[in-house]
C-alpha cells in the first residue's frame, strides 16, 4: 500500500532524498475529483503555530504529569530537577530537527514517512506500526485513567469497574470525532485550563496538609538524593516516567502537515517545551517537597480523599481531551494510507463522515478490550513507550540529523563538529533508553506479579483500581 506521504496517483517512492516529490498530477484522477481533493487540503491547511502549540500542549501534557513527584520520591530532587530541565531542552532539540526535516521534505505527513527516507520500506513500515500500536495504547490508557477518576469521583465501590470503562471509553470515542487538528485545537484551551487547575488544587492541598502537620514543612521527609536502597531499575523507572512526559514529537508532523506557515513551527516547540519544563519541575520539586516520600502517583491521590474527588473531577477535561487526540492522529494515519487518492481521506461528504465514525468506534473498542483485558496494562505501556518513545523522541532525530538536515561533512566546520557530537549523545541517550528503560519496564511486570498487585482481567471489582 503506498504511503500517504505520496502525492495523489504516485507511484511507490524509493524513499531516498531526492526521490521524494512525487509526481504533479495524474491522468487517471478527473477534474472533479482533483477539485474535490484540493477543496479537502484547504480544510486540513488552517492550524497556525499558537494552535499548534495547543495541540501539542494536549498530546504532552496530561494527569501523567501528577505522577512526576513519584519520579522525584526515587531519584531525589536534585535529580529530579536536573532531569526535567535537561531532558526537557533535549526534547525541544529533538522537535526542532523533527521541523527541519518536515520543512526540507514537505510530502511528509507522518512519523513513518520520514523514516521511510533514512531507512526505506521497512523502516516506513516498522514506524508506521509503532506509530499506530502506541498511539491505541495510549487512548487504552486513558480509558483506564477515566475509569480511576470516575471511581475516585463517584466514590462507590459497588458499582461496576465496566460500567465507567465503557462510559469513558464512548467519552473519548466522542471527542475523538473533530477530524482537524485546527478545530481540536479549540477543545485544546479548555484541556490546558483543567490540567492547571488539577495541579494547583494538588499543590495547594498538600502544601496547606504539610503546613498543618505536626513540624510543619520542615518535618516532610524528602531528600536531596536517592533514597539509600534505591536500585538500578527503580531509578530508571522513574527517569523514564518524565523522558515519556516529553514524548511530543511522536505527532508533530502530523500536526505539522495542517499548518498553513510550517515554518513557524519553532515557536510552538519553544512555547511547549518552555511551559512542560516549567510545568513538570515546579509539580515535582512542590508536591514532593509538601508530601515526601509517601507521594502517591498520580499525585492528587496524596492529597487527601475530598481534594482528590475534587481534583479528578477538575481533572476529566483533561483525561478525555488528551487521550482523544491520539485517536485523531492514528485515525488520520490510518485514512492517509488506506484512501491516498479519495476525498475520502478529507472526511468529505456522507461516505468520508461515515468512514471516519466508523474507524473511530473501532479504534476505541480495540483501546478499551487490550486496556481491560492485560491485567497490567500500565506496566505494558511503559514497556511499549521504552521500545517506541526512545525512538521518536531520541534516535531517530538523531538519525535524521545526520542523514536528512545535515550539509556538508560531519567535521566541515565547528558548527557542524558541535552538532554532530549533540546529535551523537542524543542518539547515545536514545539507545540507553532503549535498552535500561524496556529492561527497567520488565522487571516492573515480574514484580507485580510477585506481588500479586494485578487486576484481574476484565472485572468489576472497582476496588482493583484504587
Amino acid at each position: 500500500m503506498a504511503p500517504s506521504s505520496v502525492l495523489h496517483g504516485d507511484p511507490l517512492p524509493t524513499y531516498d532524498s531526492a526521490g521524494f516529490e512525487g509526481k504533479k498530477s495524474d491522468p487517471e484522477l478527473n477534474l472533479e475529483k482533483t477539485t474535490t481533493i484540493a477543496e479537502g487540503s484547504e480544510k486540513f491547511k488552517r492550524l497556525g503555530w499558537k494552535r499548534l502549540t495547543v495541540c501539542l500542549i494536549v498530546e504532552a501534557i496530561a494527569l501523567g504529569s501528577l505522577s512526576v513527584p513519584s519520579a522525584f520520591a526515587t531519584l531525589g530532587m536534585v535529580p529530579g530537577v536536573i532531569m526535567c530541565i535537561g531532558l526537557g531542552l533535549v526534547a525541544i532539540y529533538t522537535s526542532y530537527v523533527v521541523g527541519q526535516v518536515k520543512l526540507r521534505y514537505p510530502a511528509v505527513d507522518h512519523y513513518s514517512d520520514a523514516v521511510g527516507l533514512i531507512w526505506g520500506r521497512f523502516g516506513y513500515e516498522l514506524t508506521g506500526a509503532m506509530f499506530a500500536i502506541f498511539l491505541v495504547l495510549l487512548v487504552g490508557s486513558h480509558v483506564l485513567t477515566g475509569t480511576i477518576a470516575f471511581i475516585n469521583i463517584v466514590d462507590n465501590l459497588g458499582m461496576c469497574a465496566l460500567v465507567w470503562g465503557v462510559i469513558s471509553a464512548i467519552i473519548l470515542f466522542v471527542v475523538a470525532l473533530p477530524p482537524t487538528f485546527a478545530e481540536f485545537a479549540i477543545l485544546g484551551y479548555i484541556d490546558f485550563v483543567s490540567i492547571i487547575i488539577a495541579i494547583m488544587i494538588t499543590i495547594i492541598a498538600t502544601g496547606i496538609q504539610a503546613s498543618d502537620a505536626p513540624g510543619g514543612l520542615s518535618a516532610v521527609n524528602w531528600s536531596a538524593w536517592p533514597q539509600p536502597g534505591t536500585t538500578f531499575y527503580q531509578g530508571f523507572l522513574a527517569t523514564t516516567n518524565i523522558i515519556f512526559a516529553y514524548s511530543f514529537a511522536i505527532c508533530q508532523f502530523s500536526f505539522m502537515s495542517e499548518m498553513h506557515t510550517p515554518a513557524d513551527y519553532v515557536k510552538s516547540i519553544w512555547a511547549l517545551g518552555l511551559i512542560e519544563i516549567f510545568i513538570y519541575t515546579m509539580t515535582g520539586a512542590l508536591i514532593y517537597a509538601f508530601v515526601g516520600q509517601d507521594v502517591k502517583s498520580p499525585a492528587l491521590l496524596s492529597a487527601g480523599p475530598t481534594v482528590a474527588r475534587i481534583a479528578f473531577g477538575v481533572a476529566l477535561p483533561v483525561i478525555f481531551i488528551s487521550g482523544s487526540i491520539n485517536g485523531t492522529v492514528v485515525g488520520r494515519y490510518i485514512l492517509d494510507r488506506a484512501f491516498p487518492n479519495s476525498p475520502i481521506r478529507y472526511i468529505k461528504g456522507k461516505k468520508g463522515w461515515l468512514t471516519w465514525i466508523g474507524l473511530q468506534t473501532v479504534l476505541t473498542v480495540i483501546a478499551f478490550v487490550i486496556a481491560e483485558a492485560i491485567p497490567f496494562f500500565n506496566a505494558l505501556l511503559g514497556l511499549m513507550s521504552a521500545l517506541f518513545i526512545s525512538g521518536f523522541t531520541f534516535y531517530f532525530p538523531a538519525f535524521f540529523w545526520f542523514q536528512l538536515v545535515k550539509v556538508g561533512k560531519w567535521n566541515e566546520d565547528a558548527k557542524n563538529i558541535g552538532l554532530s557530537v549533540l546529535n551523537a549523545i542524543v542518539l547515545a541517550i536514545g539507545l540507553l533508553v532503549l535498552g535500561c528503560g524496556t529492561y527497567a519496564s520488565v522487571q516492573e511486570i515480574v514484580h507485580l506479579y510477585n506481588t500479586g498487585d494485578v487486576r484481574a482481567s476484565f472485572t468489576c471489582d472497582s476496588s482493583a483500581y484504587t
